[in-house]
């Protein structure tokens, strides 16, 4: 019975009715006449939707149920590529930043890195000459007597009093010391910064004695003996004199002058050098 229900109707047949049947059945008959009826229904509604023409016509024009899902799907299908068209132009960009970022950190970092070594090197640099300041003082006080000043290799003294040239280098002399000998340019800037206070003998002199009355050209010579290779003197300096003259430090140029060894009086300047006083 079940089997029959599911069975494929016959539309071709004709339903005939019984009225006999029993009434157990006739509740049956009525549903299997209502299926039957609606079968025959939709085979009519069928057979109306269906285009004149064919197969081939509906196959070549599909309803428009079917054209929206593919619409959809293209429609779905753009905005996925616009989505990641996007999305790679952002993270292009985004890359492209971080690059730029990276190489003015690297920038910053070497200045940084730079500025920095320079600045512990001019740290250091200035530690380094404090302390050598401070021993070359030390050392000084050490190598150089009271009241003198170390120059180089040299100790000076400059004097408070006057005396002849002659009465000058015998006091040197007692202290260990000689009039002083300027050697280089260096040396004429640091005993001119001594003589602000005035002109003061030097260890340059001319040795002709008075009795060569005969005028002749100076024979100058420091007291040490070296030679005279770099001069100092003033305009129109040294002229010919036949009596014994010596050389003075300095003008208000910072030039050398000349006086009378045995009659004028002035300061004097001692120096000593410091390896011969060990």
């Amino acid at each position: 019975m079940s089997a029959d229900i599911y069975a494929t109707p016959d539309v071709s047949k004709k339903v005939r009715y019984n009225r006999n049947v029993q009434e157990d059945k006739e509740e049956w008959e009525e549903r299997e006449v209502e299926i039957y009826l609606n079968a025959d229904a939709i085979g009519d509604d069928h057979s109306d939707n269906q285009p004149h023409g064919g197969g081939l016509h509906t196959e070549r024009n599909p309803p428009a149920v079917q054209r929206r899902p593919f619409r959809a799907a293209v429609l779905c299908l753009a905005v996925l590529c616009f989505l990641t068209i996007t999305g790679i132009i952002i993270l292009s960009t985004y890359h492209n930043l971080v690059a730029l970022e990276k190489d003015q950190l690297h920038t910053s970092y070497e200045r940084l890195t730079s500025y920095i070594s320079v600045t512990l090197l001019q740290i250091k640099y200035n530690q380094l000459s404090s302390n050598y300041s401070q021993i070359q003082r030390k050392v000084s006080e050490k190598l150089c007597p009271d009241r003198w000043k170390r120059s180089g290799c040299s100790c000076y003294f400059k004097s408070n009093e006057t005396k002849t040239w002659f009465g000058s280098r015998a006091d040197c002399q007692q202290r260990g010391a000689d009039l002083v000998v300027i050697n280089n340019e260096e040396e004429q800037k640091f005993v001119t910064e001594l003589s602000k206070d005035g002109e003061s003998w030097t260890g340059l002199w001319d040795g002709r004695r008075r009795r060569e009355w005969k005028p002749r050209q100076g024979e100058w010579k420091w007291v040490d003996g070296s030679p005279l290779t770099e001069t100092f003197w003033a305009s129109g300096l040294p002229h010919d004199d036949r009596y014994m003259i010596a050389a003075t430090c300095c003008d208000q140029q910072g030039k050398w002058t000349q006086g009378r060894c045995d009659h004028e009086t002035k300061k004097w300047i001692c120096e000593k050098k410091i390896l011969g006083s060990l």
